[in-house]
């Protein structure tokens, strides 16, 4: 039996390890990545352990995080590991926990010299390029351990929509654009009265706007809906959120996970993208998108969580009449396409 343990990265990258016969392919997620991994094709198994060296969770690196790998390791008996991480996050502290719980082939991406914790490294900027879609750096990863994309696969973002419709999605217009307000980051956020007025230029220019948000966001969701507009905050999950997504004839959203969830569904992006990272690696991929944002503003690659810039300008300066053109750009060319 071979089989993969992979921090949640890219539906890309988890297809083609899955198209290899007799694969069983397991997916060991941080608790953030949970839902995203439930929606992943081809995945065998999930497991959950948050490492406070990836993902913000209240736990010490102590004996307790060291057997819990150990325990999933020692369940899937696994043959190998591909450590899939983000450009700026290193492979080599969960390449150590898996060494030591007894995985005996590891592969990853590393700047720094694994010093044998890993069997191949390949090196970014070297071995592949550093400015590249996050899904294409992670298909090139397990392309270099050996994996491909199944015949026929066009190498986008998919997910497996879950089979149960949620009630709070009956009776929506059959043609809506989406509109997610929320960001994880107040650096990656347009200014709320911003996006109140964009739900009401497009209600203005005929079209129906359903407003999407998680449980966290139903303040943020019920300013921004106005008073005519679908407000969905708090009323969906992941799975949920993506079918709501699946059925907008655009979506208008920051750079946050739900962009990415868009593009899984193929749904054409407004992506109102902060400087603070950059598009060429984190823009919604395989999708038609419109990116606005002054990408060359004073934040720029900053990776700042709160903007270090007093007005937000990389995003305040886009105006709602913009982000409304922009949207409206997007339907005539999905028109077209029909």
């Amino acid at each position: 039996m071979a089989a993969e343990v992979a921090a949640l990265a890219s539906v890309v990258s988890a297809s083609a390890v899955a198209a290899a016969p007799d694969t069983e392919v397991w997916v060991l997620a941080g608790p953030r990545g949970r839902s995203a991994a439930r929606l992943l094709p081809g995945i065998d198994e999930l497991r959950v352990v948050g490492v406070p060296w990836i993902t913000a969770v209240d736990r010490p690196v102590d004996a307790r995080l060291v057997a819990e790998v150990d325990a999933v390791v020692a369940e899937g008996r696994f043959d190998e590991a591909i450590v899939l991480t983000s450009f700026h996050q290193s492979p080599l502290p969960i390449a150590l926990l898996l060494r030591l719980a007894g995985v005996p082939r590891i592969l990853g991406a590393s700047v720094e010299s694994s010093a044998g914790l890993l069997d191949e490294r390949w090196i970014p900027g070297e071995t592949f390029p550093e400015d590249i879609p996050e899904p294409e750096r992670n298909l090139a990863i397990v392309g270099l351990a050996g994996y491909a994309l199944a015949p026929g696969d066009d190498g986008r973002l998919h997910v497996e929509l879950p089979p149960q419709r949620p009630a709070a999605l009956d009776g929506l217009p059959p043609r809506y654009v989406a509109v997610h307000p929320g960001a994880q980051y107040p650096a990656r956020e347009y200014p709320a009265d911003h996006f109140v007025e964009v739900v009401r230029l497009l209600s203005a220019a005929g079209h129906a706007v359903v407003v999407t948000g998680g449980d966290h966001e139903r303040a943020l969701t019920a300013a921004v809906v106005g008073d005519t507009g679908v407000d969905l905050g708090g009323r969906l999950d992941l799975g949920g959120t993506a079918q709501a997504l699946v059925g907008a004839a655009v979506v208008v959203v920051g750079n946050t996970g739900p962009a990415h969830l868009a593009a899984a569904v193929g749904a054409p992006i407004v992506s109102l993208f902060s400087a603070v990272v950059k598009p060429e690696r984190w823009a919604p991929y395989g999708v038609p998108v419109e990116l606005l944002g002054d990408q060359e503003a004073a934040c720029r690659g900053s990776r700042a969580t709160a903007c270090p810039i007093p007005g937000h300008p990389c995003l305040a300066s886009v105006t709602p009449a913009a982000v409304v053109a922009a949207t409206e750009r997007l339907l005539a060319l999905r028109s077209s396409a029909a």
